[in-house]
């Protein structure tokens, strides 16, 4: 009795395109993660004006600090090298590295010709010696847009569509959705920016995301990957 081949299940193939060009992938992540931090610290020790206080909203008061946050935030670290590492071809990665540097070039131009500061918060943060950390490294300058709000929702529009290329379940996409607003609401909660910076930060992100992804489809990328490298379940 002959059978129609059942597609390979997702997490088969996204495990086959990992190891594809995995030293360009981790060379390439690490050194770009390393150039914008250059860049970033520098406007933020050095602002060529001086910096604008952003407002405090009604957004704001509702959203209480929660150190608890702390988690979520740093794990952007861990998202944003998500996509390209489910990328399967060189084109890709290169594609996605010049948009994703396009959007952080964006965010650093208005850093430099506009430095913005989140406004001091009425906090012992002696209390909370990990957030505290976190201040001290990372200031309250370089607010507006959020770049932390921008790369997170770019990659979390990117790892919809390629999760759903590989034909992943619901739980997964709700599960990266409810990451991606995770790392979005810890900004607020840990008083790392305002929901002026976080708002433009979300339409730095959906912009770039939208247009990248619009490329794609109008290039003919399909919505689904069949990887040649794992085989089908034999007929009978």
């Amino acid at each position: 009795m002959n059978e129609k081949s059942q597609q390979t299940p997702w997490y088969r193939q996204a495990a086959a395109v990992i190891p594809r060009h995995l030293y360009l992938k981790s060379i390439g992540t690490t050194l770009f993660i390393s150039l914008f931090f250059g860049a970033y610290f520098y406007l933020l020790k050095v602002p060529a004006y001086p910096a604008t206080v952003m407002p405090i909203t009604l957004l704001d008061r509702m959203i209480g600090f929660q150190p608890l946050a702390l988690p979520l935030y740093i794990s952007l670290w861990v998202y944003v090298s998500l996509p390209p590492a489910l990328l399967a071809t060189r084109r890709e990665l290169y594609d996605y590295g010049k948009v994703m540097a396009g959007t952080c070039l964006a965010g650093l131009i208005v850093f430099y010709f506009w430095p913005t500061v989140v406004p001091a918060a009425d906090i012992d943060w002696a209390q909370y010696p990990d957030v505290e950390f976190l201040k001290s490294i990372d200031a309250a300058g370089n607010a507006f847009p959020s770049l932390h709000v921008a790369t997170a929702v770019f990659s979390g529009i990117w790892l919809h569509h390629l999760l759903r290329r590989f034909g992943a379940p619901l739980w997964i996409l709700i599960f990266n959705s409810a990451w991606c607003a995770g790392i979005v609401y810890s900004t607020l909660a840990t008083r790392q920016h305002v929901a002026v910076d976080v708002l433009a930060g979300l339409a730095l992100g959906v912009a770039a995301a939208c247009l990248s992804l619009r490329h794609r489809v109008a290039a003919g990328v399909n919505d689904k990957v069949h990887d040649s490298s794992i085989p089908s379940k034999p007929t009978t």
